[in-house]
């Protein structure tokens, strides 16, 4: 017997649909925008950034819109100070279907570039620009589970299931990433403290050390001028 039949042997009918609706409505929704990029001979990058965990599945739709002398590059890349490239793909026309997989804790960004090709004049083409309506699926909101569904005949019921599985998965592994933050933060919250612990009982023995030495100075000094016995 599956893990999936086990579970719906456990779960009613009604209970399983409600847990279902429960875990969808906490669920974020795709990240979908919608805006124009302007052209430039020399343009600079517009980036898209979204949070992913290592080994997350990250599928972007980009549907670019029509522009004369234009041309529309698009590149994948992490949060890391060098950019490294996922993935690249350039002069992009209508739809694009780019899919990665993370391989680190991070940022992953979806930059675009829209570059003015042809012989015409500044005046026309600070004018130029193309409507780009992008989507990004990460993590669960990636997987197809309607061709899975279709390769192992599964039920909707069973779909469900496997989706909640996935959703299920995500928020494990998110409270484990919060976990070790956490005590990423711990351990440099205890270490500064003893730093400074140490530099306040240092710079105390110092002061101390200090006003010792010039008690005997100064008594030396008096006892030299005959101010003291």
């Amino acid at each position: 017997m599956t893990r999936q039949s086990r579970l719906l042997s456990v779960l009613t009918p009604s209970l399983s649909l409600l847990l279902i609706s429960v875990v969808l409505l906490l669920t974020p929704s795709t990240h979908a925008i919608k805006f124009a990029l302007q052209a430039s001979r020399y343009p600079p990058s517009k980036c898209i950034w979204n949070s992913a965990h290592p080994n997350s599945l990250v599928i972007v739709t980009a549907n670019v819109g029509p522009g004369p002398n234009q041309r529309v590059d698009i590149e994948i890349v992490d949060s890391s100070p060098k950019k490294n490239v996922y993935l690249a793909k350039k002069n992009v026309k209508g739809e694009a279907r780019l899919a990665i997989t993370t391989h680190a804790e991070g940022e992953v960004g979806v930059c675009f570039k829209n570059f003015v090709e042809g012989d015409i004049s500044y005046e026309r083409s600070s004018k130029l620009s193309r409507v780009i309506d992008l989507d990004i699926d990460i993590g669960a909101d990636a997987v197809d589970y309607n061709a899975i569904a279709n390769q192992e005949s599964l039920s909707a019921l069973e779909t469900e299931m496997r989706k909640l599985e996935g959703i299920v998965k995500e928020v494990v592994d998110e409270m484990g990433y919060l976990k070790r933050r956490e005590e990423r933060f711990t351990n440099t919250n205890t270490s500064t403290n003893q730093r400074v612990q140490n530099f306040a009982w240092f710079t105390i023995f110092s002061l101390g050390g200090l006003g010792v030495w010039q008690i005997f100075h100064l008594r030396a000094f008096f006892k030299r001028k005959y101010l003291i016995d």
